[in-house]
């Protein structure tokens, strides 16, 4: 079937339909491929409006804590991992990590997103008293930790399986599970950019696991490897096979899908790539634009689609949400993990949010980690000074 078919079928989608008109992963890499980009934007916009409304565009107030640089996986892409005794490692304390929510408190911040490394010398008991620590201290604070190779290696170290560290960690405090890690779910990819961080079936494992405890997980997808669009669909494919299957059996799957091209400024993998006769990597705005269009209309099961204003900047996320996108991510306050490849911008105050959501025609709505709406400030108002927020919530 041709795109133009294809998208003219696909018009006729709405959530009681969607079995029906779902997306083949042949009919995805066909609109990849040949579908124009006005087309495919407005076609995924058109689903974006069935999905959420056509007014409202969330965003959350969170801070990334990175609280270890410590890691033996060595992906090639990677600029932030330092193996264990190099003279740069560091590990933070709680205070240091309290101290970092202490100031996301201040903002009216609601979550913390924290990762680190697979770190060999942290025993499991270390994690556990840290998140009972922070529970304690900040108890209105979401704390979503940890990636699926960092549970991995918690196992690995602990002689536990993942889902007793998953068990043991959510009674300890833990909310939810960052979906960082995933990359590319393709055994060919994997096996060439970071071979040692296993097979993308054991990060399905994790999250799947994560699910059936009733975790908060997310999706992503880092794209540019010099992968096909048939593996970059692939992928898609894995997470929408196991989207389906934890929400018929738990009830709960990914709330979001949030992709990024790889950062190649000061890596191995984008040295190794470079001069003549090596693959083209990386991933401009437009097949990035392409990429959020495709995954909006294919992943149908999955509620929201984030734009990546870090690593693409605040027009091209902007442009993201006439494509399929309706959240534009958070503000983050630090990010120290693909920031080290290069890329500079990694903080966003609430009202530069604000602005892009506004001038884009949209109504900004602060959410939290669940995508429940919480009260939002009037843009350029100050923090305290609430609107109340409108009556429709995206699903838990």
């Amino acid at each position: 079937m041709k795109w133009a078919e294809i998208l003219e079928r696909q018009a006729s989608w709405h959530p009681d339909s969607a079995s029906d008109l779902r997306l083949t992963t042949d009919e995805a890499v066909e609109l990849y491929t040949n579908a124009p980009l006005h087309q495919l934007m407005s076609a995924a916009l058109e689903r974006r409006n069935s999905m959420h409304g056509p007014s409202t565009v969330t965003y959350l107030i969170d801070r990334n804590i990175n609280y270890t640089n410590v890691c033996t996986i060595n992906c090639q892409f990677c600029s932030f991992y330092r193996p264990p005794g190099h003279d740069e490692t560091y590990t933070q304390t709680r205070d240091e990590i309290s101290a970092r929510i202490k100031e996301l408190e201040d903002i009216e911040g609601v979550r913390i997103l924290m990762q680190g490394g697979v770190n060999p010398d942290l025993p499991f008991v270390w994690y556990e008293e840290l998140l009972q620590s922070l529970r304690e201290r900040h108890p209105t604070i979401a704390l979503d930790c940890f990636s699926p190779i960092e549970i991995e290696g918690i196992a690995e170290v602990s002689g536990m399986s993942t889902l007793e560290v998953l068990t043991r960690l959510q009674k300890s405090g833990m909310h939810g599970l960052p979906g960082g890690g995933a990359e590319m779910l393709v055994d060919e990819v994997r096996k060439d950019v970071s071979p040692k961080k296993g097979l993308p079936a054991n990060w399905l494992r994790v999250m799947e696991e994560a699910q059936s405890l009733g975790l908060i997980t997310s999706a992503t997808n880092v794209i540019g490897f010099g992968e096909s669009l048939e593996q970059r669909v692939e992928h898609m494919n894995r997470l929408r096979e196991l989207q389906d299957r934890s929400l018929a059996q738990h009830g709960i799957g990914f709330t979001s899908f949030i992709a990024w091209p790889v950062q190649l400024e000061v890596n191995s993998f984008g040295r190794r790539n470079r001069g003549q006769n090596k693959v083209e990597l990386g991933s401009g705005s437009t097949e990035y634009l392409r990429h959020v269009a495709v995954s909006r209309l294919f992943l149908d099961s999955i509620p929201n689609i984030q734009s990546s204003w870090p690593t693409m900047g605040i027009k091209t996320a902007q442009m993201a949400l006439f494509g399929g996108a309706n959240d534009v991510g958070s503000t983050m306050m630090e990010e120290n993990v693909v920031s080290a490849s290069g890329t500079t911008k990694f903080q966003a105050s609430e009202k530069e949010l604000q602005d892009v959501i506004l001038r884009a025609g949209f109504t900004p709505q602060r959410r939290d980690s669940r995508y429940t709406f919480l009260e939002t400030p009037k843009c350029g108002a100050s923090v305290g000074e609430l609107s109340s927020p409108p009556p429709v919530q995206f699903p838990a």
